[in-house]
């Protein structure tokens, strides 16, 4: 089967959208990818996929209600099928006021490489190799050390959006990233750690970074115990620095803000946060895992700052959440495919840095903890009500060093007071595989929940 090119995915949506009936709103995506995964274990291929996908979803909206429909091909007769049906689906739907689709609003996409032809071009031996060689690496630093699990992942695509009201978007983009757990064992004792590396080519893959913070991960909790429990300051590892910020995203999405679900809903231009704390939501730096330089609706990605010095300035917005709200979009909509529909959603969330490292932070800590993970953080944490409660493991911190590792303890604060009690944000910045960049994270006034 031959591989459409970009103005042939563009035609396919033009196609549709000529055919778009009087008083009618049409919007279709079409999208194609390949990705592979490779698992390795022993030294031996354990898991291996590669898989290509294409299709298209078209939306239809008339007199306010919503149809919508795809298919998993872009053979010229179902596509052709997939209008019909939406056309059709609509006529079921329940009238909203709300109902439309984007317009262009004058906002130029950032011109940013999302493609790399590394990536395509690196054969499968290759990519086998480079996941089997992150296994031997990480065995080799540590003889209490095990391998749990060594991955490798990539994902490659393009996308096109096209509407009667003016939209008429392309993207391709393409990353990678690795992974491994370790098992780290002594006596009757075993500890787990992780590692990951991203890149936008395997060639960018850091293997001993990956390896070396899943070893250190798993040795470093050995021995762990309880901690007192006690009011403290913790320190948050870059990694949960960015499952937290993943969260805090939530709270400042319009959907959820038009829908009564979130703590700020009301509080917009107030401060919410230390005078120290600036989170943006940027997909147009290419540095983020989640950069694009379009949203899901084909309307500009841009850089919002939603919390300045503090203050809350914004939250993010899809065509409809804006419209419910009486704003507009901040290119803020995400899909997850052709068979869904937009939502609004955070895309790439960082804090601005600081100036200090992570050693730097703790040594400026008299006592402490130093959280590397959390366990049960979604289920733990009410985005409405503010409440925040999650187990943890990490090392203890003593007149400004790492002392004895702890685990087994539960962290617990609220959304806002979490966010006025950072005390300073470091210059760790990570790339990680989400939506967020980590970085550490100094909060005061946490309690910890340990032994008595």
């Amino acid at each position: 089967m031959s591989v459409p090119s970009p103005d042939e995915l563009l035609a396919i949506g033009d196609r549709l959208v000529g055919r778009a009936a009087p008083g009618e709103q049409v919007e279709v995506f079409v999208a194609r990818g390949d990705s592979t995964e490779v698992r390795v274990y022993g030294g031996e291929v354990e898991h291996f996929v590669s898989a290509h996908s294409e299709g298209v979803g078209v939306r239809v909206i008339s007199g306010g209600r919503t149809g919508t429909s795809y298919a998993g091909t872009l053979d010229p007769n179902a596509v052709d099928e997939v209008l019909d049906e939406a056309r059709a689906n609509a006529a079921f739907g329940t009238p909203d006021e709300f109902a439309g689709l984007v317009e262009p609003d004058g906002v130029d996409t950032v011109p940013i490489e999302l493609w790399d032809e590394r990536l395509p071009a690196t054969s499968t031996e290759d990519k086998i190799a480079l996941v089997t060689e992150l296994e031997r690496i990480t065995l080799g630093l540590d003889p209490r050390v095990r391998v749990d699990e060594a991955d490798y992942s990539d994902g490659g695509g393009e996308s096109a959006i096209v509407t009667t009201t003016g939209i008429r978007r392309h993207r391709r983009a393409n990353s990678c990233h690795v992974s491994v757990s370790a098992l780290a064992d002594d006596d009757d004792e075993t500890q787990t750690g992780f590692g990951f590396s991203v890149g936008d080519a395997p060639a960018d893959l850091d293997l001993a970074e990956a390896a070396g913070d899943a070893v250190d991960r798993a040795t470093r909790l050995l021995g762990a115990t309880k901690p007192r429990s006690r009011r403290t300051t913790v320190v948050l590892d870059p990694f949960v620095t960015a499952q937290v910020l993943g969260i805090i995203g939530s709270t400042l999405n319009g959907e959820s803000v038009v829908k009564g679900r979130s703590l700020f809903r009301d509080r917009l231009g107030e401060t919410i946060a230390a005078p120290g704390v600036t989170l943006i939501d940027d997909p147009t730096d290419p540095r983020a895992f989640t950069a694009t330089d379009v949203d899901g609706e084909g309307l500009a990605a841009r850089r919002n700052v939603l919390i300045d010095s503090g203050r809350l300035e914004m939250f993010v917005h899809s065509g409809y959440s804006a419209r419910r709200a009486g704003t507009v979009s901040t290119g803020n909509a995400i899909r997850g495919g052709v068979a869904g529909l937009p939502g609004a959603g955070c895309q790439a969330l960082q804090l601005v840095p600081g100036a200090r490292a992570q050693e730097e932070l703790i040594s400026s800590i008299d006592d402490g903890v130093l959280v590397q993970s959390v366990s049960g953080i979604h289920s733990g944490v009410n985005t409405v009500s503010g409440d925040f409660s999650t187990g943890a493991s990490g090392m203890s911190i003593s007149n400004g060093a790492i002392a004895a590792p702890v685990r087994e303890f539960t962290i617990a604060t609220t959304l806002q007071r979490l966010l006025l009690d950072i005390i300073e944000i470091g210059a760790d910045l990570r790339w990680l595989p989400m939506r967020a960049a980590g970085m550490s994270l100094v909060i005061g006034d946490v309690t910890v929940s340990g032994s008595s």
